[in-house]
């Protein structure tokens, strides 16, 4: 069953964008992208990413793409960049991966391990760890950021009513995701684009230039905070459409 239809347009047929959203962060991170996006005449779906492992995570995603007919865009903006390079592994309706603030793992690599491979990330000592347990009656740890360090560390360039309402709505991220080993990369066979993000204190810009340079990325610069898809939306919204232009 086809649950997102293709939609057409004066100057032809758009690819559905899928936006996944990473830790700290829900859909509605993504809402002025899409309002833009929507505005161009992309069919949008904003995936609630679950935020519980990498490997669930992914197979989540992959059911997401699955109710998508025709060709799909996915942009991913931090964790989703990890979770969205395992789910798109294989898809032949993935025609372009943009990776927003993000991750973009290798076989064998984890998120926590790119993140903390050049200075400058000031992330961790900001989480508060808060005792969960899963399904499977396991212990576990949702990571939070301090909400009086929201605004420093992942949005600093966006305004402080906003960021308090980001940080009271923040989702928080299962630990053991952030060390699970990426099982696939997709950017090795879809083409793929990289938003580094220069004033980044949660995922340091030497290491999103290192991962984007090391995939063979279209590689773009912006002086923004983690933030960024609510700071500086249409600056994703337009590496979104111009990765969706390259791949028609």
């Amino acid at each position: 069953m086809t649950i997102y239809p293709p939609s057409n347009t004066p100057d032809g047929p758009r690819p559905t964008v899928v936006l996944v959203h990473g830790a700290f962060a829900e859909s509605a991170s993504w809402n002025d992208v899409v309002a833009s996006l929507l505005a161009d005449g992309y069919p949008v779906v904003a995936a609630a990413n679950p935020l519980r492992g990498l490997q669930a995570d992914a197979d989540y995603l992959r059911a997401v793409l699955a109710g998508v007919d025709g060709p799909i865009v996915l942009a991913g903006h931090s964790y989703g960049g990890s979770v969205m390079s395992e789910a798109a592994d294989g898809n032949a309706a993935v025609k372009a991966l943009v990776y927003v603030a993000s991750f973009i793992l290798e076989e064998g690599e984890s998120t926590g391990e790119l993140a903390a491979k050049f200075p400058g990330g000031e992330l961790g000592p900001a989480l508060r760890p808060v005792p969960v347990r899963g399904p499977d009656g396991q212990e576990a740890a949702d990571l939070y950021i301090q909400q009086d360090r929201f605004r420093e560390v992942f949005a600093a360039d966006v305004p402080e009513d906003v960021t308090a309402l980001m940080a009271a709505t923040q989702r928080p991220i299962v630990g053991d995701a952030l060390e699970a080993k990426a099982t696939a990369a997709a950017w090795k066979t879809i083409p793929s684009w990289n938003l580094v993000t220069l004033d980044d204190l949660a995922v340091p810009a030497a290491s999103q230039r290192f991962m984007g340079e090391r995939a063979g990325s279209h590689n773009v610069e912006v002086a923004a905070s983690h933030a960024v898809t609510v700071s500086q939306p249409e600056v994703v919204a337009r590496l979104i459409d111009e990765a969706a232009r390259a791949t028609a």
